[in-house]
């Protein structure tokens, strides 16, 4: 495995969601792309396992995506799959990898915009995420 990236690898816990969801008040955006569409969308909510995204063009689950957010964080770069689909409403998606130097800024966004919830999530290990077979 290449030393600057890490899979994230997820058990899902009996409450259906490992993390819980931080909603984006704030405006983050992504850009993502598939091999067939490409497009900048809003992201309504985000944890360490994934993101909801605001979009018209809903993709197939089990899309692969690639992510690139651009946020106060830092840059972040991931990989990820449609885990649900919503037409005329958005995608949830779930990280099926994230850059290594990137790590730390989803982290820290997470952090962020948890201080603006009614909620502060349990934040792991970053060797939790080290796990696994490099898939970006």
């Amino acid at each position: 495995m290449h030393p600057d990236r890490y899979s994230l690898k997820h058990r899902i816990a009996p409450g259906r969601r490992r993390y819980k969801r931080v909603e984006t008040r704030q405006g983050v955006s992504v850009y993502w792309a598939s091999e067939k569409l490409e497009d900048t969308a809003l992201v309504r909510d985000v944890s360490l396992g994934g993101l909801f995204v605001a979009t018209q063009e809903a993709l197939a689950v089990g899309t692969t995506l690639r992510l690139d957010f651009l946020v106060q964080e830092g840059a972040i770069r991931a990989a990820g799959t449609v885990r649900h689909a919503e037409p005329g409403r958005g995608m949830g998606l779930k990280f099926t990898s994230v850059r290594g130097e990137d790590l730390q800024h989803l982290v820290e966004l997470v952090n962020r915009l948890s201080a603006h919830s009614s909620f502060q999530p349990a934040m792991r290990q970053l060797a939790d995420y080290s796990r696994g077979e490099e898939t970006f």
